[in-house]
């Protein structure tokens, strides 16, 4: 069997033709018989892409050799091309949707003006001399969290990254402006960005995790302060760093422990909510809890086999 990886990465950096390279990335992901989802802007690219161990290789040397991206760091994980139904390289106004370009400024060394960096170690540094003081606040979706967070973290009541410019506006969490602030992603690129929207308004301690809940858990498992498992966009749903993470999520109609969402069986739903397998599979349990889709739910007919 042919052995597959899934890479997840970003740079930022100045991109002076983002059509360019968007089109030498789409050329040379099909060429390698990739697939997976990249964006460029401006302001740099960021993508996840997956498929054979020789053509991922390939792909890394062959993407640093653009200028801006020599030394962009790559985030390995276990998984194929088989995790993304397609091929997906699009040019975009932000390489993470905040819509917060005009407030965006980066250079040949990534964002200018964000949170300062911290490694995995130094963030177990940071929370050991200084305790409670310190506080963990999730750069993802709400959703995300449900099933893995920080210790004690902070997680906006967000559905999307568009919705952070409000919530940091909206003088939720002024009390922590003058607290060490440690923001995490997944994998680092929305911290970039969330990082410096929070100096920008006032918040005078910030951090981000470098390399994100990815290079943490790479490096401390479950034997640190991260909880649970990570949510991940692409048909793996979520991964753990050890057998013995904890199961955080619980199916929203029985309680039982899950960590898998699914789709409600409405399909004029978008809702993806926690169901265990059993709930899952019902017709009558399938649905996201709304009373509209309870509805859709009851009346709902099995297309035949």
């Amino acid at each position: 069997m042919t052995e597959s990886r899934i890479l997840l990465y970003y740079r930022f950096t100045p991109v002076a033709d983002p059509t360019a390279v968007m089109l030498w990335q789409r050329t040379l992901c099909g060429s390698l018989g990739l697939r997976g989802r990249i964006i460029i802007s401006r302001h740099g690219i960021n993508g996840t892409v997956g498929g054979d161990l020789a053509a991922v290789k390939t792909y890394i040397r062959r993407t640093r050799e653009y200028p801006g991206f020599h030394d962009m760091e790559f985030k390995w994980s276990a998984g194929s091309a088989d995790d993304f139904p397609k091929l997906s390289v699009k040019v975009r106004e932000e390489i993470v949707t905040f819509g917060a370009a005009v407030d965006l400024e980066v250079d040949e060394d990534g964002v200018v003006g964000g949170g300062v960096h911290l490694s995995p170690a130094e963030v177990n540094d940071l929370v050991a001399a200084r305790g409670d003081e310190v506080v963990f606040f999730d750069g993802r979706n709400a959703m995300e969290a449900q099933i893995g967070h920080f210790r004690n973290a902070v997680v906006p009541d967000v559905s999307t990254t568009r919705d952070f410019l409000g919530e940091l506006d909206s003088g939720r969490y002024d009390d922590l402006r003058d607290r060490p602030v440690v923001t995490y992603c997944t994998g680092g690129v929305r911290c970039e960005v969330l990082s410096k929207l929070m100096v920008d308004r006032g918040f005078s301690e910030v951090y981000q995790l470098d390399g994100g809940i990815v290079r943490y858990g790479e490096q401390f498992g479950d034997d640190g302060l991260w909880e649970g498992s990570l949510y991940v966009f692409d048909r793996r749903m979520h991964l753990e760093f050890s057998p013995d993470a904890a199961r955080l999520g619980h199916c929203i109609h029985c309680g039982t422990p899950t960590d898998t969402f699914h789709n409600c069986i409405n399909g004029d739903c978008r809702d993806m909510v926690l169901l265990c397998d059993d709930c899952a599979s019902s017709p009558t349990t399938a649905h996201c809890g709304r009373d509209r889709c309870a509805t859709v739910a009851a009346h709902f007919v099995p297309s035949e086999p």
